[in-house]
């Protein structure tokens, strides 16, 4: 085993700067969710037709992706719609499409 030793001044600095960025990750990782969910489950748990995502998607006001023929949204971009209004849903909803997601994510 090797040892390197260093200041304890130099110590505190690389300390510090560690705790920066825990704090910087940490703060961006609770602001917005990661991660894609299928059109099927978004209406599930919001409770809205895969007709109103679609309206959505034609009037560009959600971005999603299509992969063989199955169109993903972002998990950040179903809060975000939530946030402004642009779905109606049970407040409960998103957050039982999330604890679904992270149960399964594992």
């Amino acid at each position: 085993m090797e040892v390197i030793t260093i200041e304890a001044k130099a110590y505190k600095e690389i300390v510090g700067k560690l705790d920066e960025i825990a704090r910087y990750v940490k703060k961006h990782s609770e602001s917005q969710h990661e991660g894609w969910i299928d059109n099927h489950d978004v209406c599930k748990y919001l409770n809205v037709s895969t007709r109103t995502l679609q309206r959505l998607r034609s009037q560009k006001l959600i971005s999603f992706s299509i992969i063989r023929g199955k169109t993903y949204y972002q998990l950040s971009e179903i809060e975000r719609m939530l946030n402004e209004n642009l779905i109606k849903s049970n407040p409960n909803g998103f957050q039982e499409l999330l604890d679904n997601y992270y149960k399964n994510d594992k």
